[in-house]
């Protein structure tokens, strides 16, 4: 693999803007693995982007497509026409189709079906029985299938038929003779055995498998975790379904810290950075409008003590450092608790002790830190009243703050609904109302 620095992507970005550098741009992509020219397209506009992937063979048009967001892909498929996207997907493998048949129009989904033979449609249709989010959906077929009743030779004759850019291919899968998965075989154990020894005696039955109904970050996780490069996908039968390598699997753990990265300001995973202006102002509109909706909630709260702010116009001042503090904290909290509910670390045994604990820390940063704007409150405007409900109402907010960071996420959770995507919209609205309550409502007490 050819290593490319940001600064190499960076070129080959600039130069997809020059026409005279096309046959130049052409060779400098031969070199990059499919993921990196995934990651160059996505980092042009949409008239360079199109031009650049033309100048692609249809290989690495394919491979290149199923490594880049759905949007990006989305806005390529559009800008070509039925004769183009045909071709694309004349000798497409069924591997692939089946990581872009959502994003290909039916009629060109139809064509390509029709052009896969018996075996790559029953791998379609097997594929087709699991959902989105489920391992079998991509079990890879790039498998080295031996029974178990063959020799050494047998094993080693599979070997030898390798390309010399096969991947993860360290092991066979063994299966029986009604396809029922048995074990691994890996290459290094035939070393130095006799040619007419059965494989049987020297299968690894120990390796973990993944399920076809596992969602894909659990399969993902087990793959990341088990210290082999591949492991097999079976279905509710012990079937081979296939395999899933750990290639894949770190993929989809990228996708899925990214989709959680990008949930917490409402976006999707799969936004094109050049995506059309009217598409991508349709996806944010939706969170603006929430947001608004909060963001009245909080105007009202402020609004109940009109009169307390008329006469003491100091609460006015103050008001943002409660409302900021508070968000800070209970961010803080909710960042650690989303965290822990993705890896599953959370479970209902520790939701009182994760209570407990986001409590006493919130208390005590609560009133370390509201001793420190009390005082520099008082020295501000010599008021020690003043100086002590602002203190309060840090304390009271923070803790909330903290508190809230642990049940909002779980909440949401157990409502099957994203904590990443909502939760700090709810979390926001939460401070705001409760700081701006106790605050205002604190100085309606001692203060008129």
């Amino acid at each position: 693999m050819v290593e490319n620095t940001p600064l190499d992507i960076e070129e080959i970005v600039r130069d997809s803007f020059d026409e005279n550098e096309t046959e130049q741009l052409a060779e400098r992509l031969e070199e990059l693995e499919p993921e990196e020219i995934a990651f160059a397209l996505e980092a042009m506009p949409l008239e360079q982007r199109l031009s650049t992937w033309l100048t692609l063979s249809n290989e690495q048009q394919i491979e290149s497509l199923t490594y880049m967001r759905v949007d990006a892909r989305v806005n390529i498929f559009k800008q070509l026409d039925t004769d183009q996207l045909q071709t694309l997907v004349a000798e497409i493998d069924v591997d692939d189709l089946i990581e872009l048949l959502d994003e290909l129009p039916d009629h060109i989904y139809q064509y390509a079906c029709s052009r896969l033979d018996l075996q790559e449609k029953q791998w379609l249709d097997q594929a087709l029985t699991y959902d989105e989010e489920q391992c079998g959906r991509y079990a890879d077929h790039d498998v080295l299938i031996l029974s178990k009743n063959a020799k050494v030779r047998d094993a080693v004759r599979l070997f030898t038929k390798l390309e010399e850019d096969a991947e993860y291919q360290e092991a066979l899968f063994v299966v029986d003779r009604t396809g029922r998965y048995v074990g691994l075989l890996h290459g290094i154990r035939l070393l130095g055995k006799p040619n007419h020894l059965p494989v049987v005696g020297l299968i690894d039955d120990e390796a973990p498998v993944v399920r076809g109904a596992m969602d894909l970050d659990e399969g993902s996780d087990m793959v990341a975790r088990s210290g082999y490069s591949a492991l097999a996908v079976l279905d509710d039968e012990d079937k081979l379904l296939g395999r899933l390598s750990i290639g894949e699997a770190l993929e989809n753990v990228r996708r899925s810290l990214e989709s959680q990265f990008m949930h917490t300001a409402g976006l999707g995973e799969e936004e094109d950075l050049f995506a059309p202006v009217i598409q991508s102002a349709k996806r944010r509109a939706l969170w603006l409008g929430i947001n608004l909706l909060t963001a009245f909630l909080a105007a009202w709260t402020i609004g109940l003590f009109e009169a307390t702010l008329q006469q003491v116009v100091a609460l006015a001042v103050l008001m943002p450092i409660v409302a900021s503090m508070g968000g800070i904290a209970g961010s803080q909290t909710l960042t650690l608790i989303i965290r822990g509910l993705a890896l599953g670390q959370i479970t209902p045994q520790t939701y009182w002790t994760l209570f407990r604990k986001e409590l006493s820390v919130g208390a005590m940063n609560g009133v370390l830190w509201a001793l420190v704007i009390a005082g520099t409150t008082y020295l501000w405007f010599g008021d020690w009243i003043i100086a002590a409900v602002i203190a309060m109402a840090i304390v009271i907010n923070i803790s909330v703050a903290a508190l809230s960071g642990v049940v909002i996420p779980v909440w949401l959770e157990k409502a099957k609904i994203d904590p990443a995507l909502s939760g700090s919209v709810i979390l926001t609205t939460v401070t705001d109302v409760i700081g701006f309550f106790a605050f205002l409502g604190l100085g309606s007490l001692f203060l008129l």
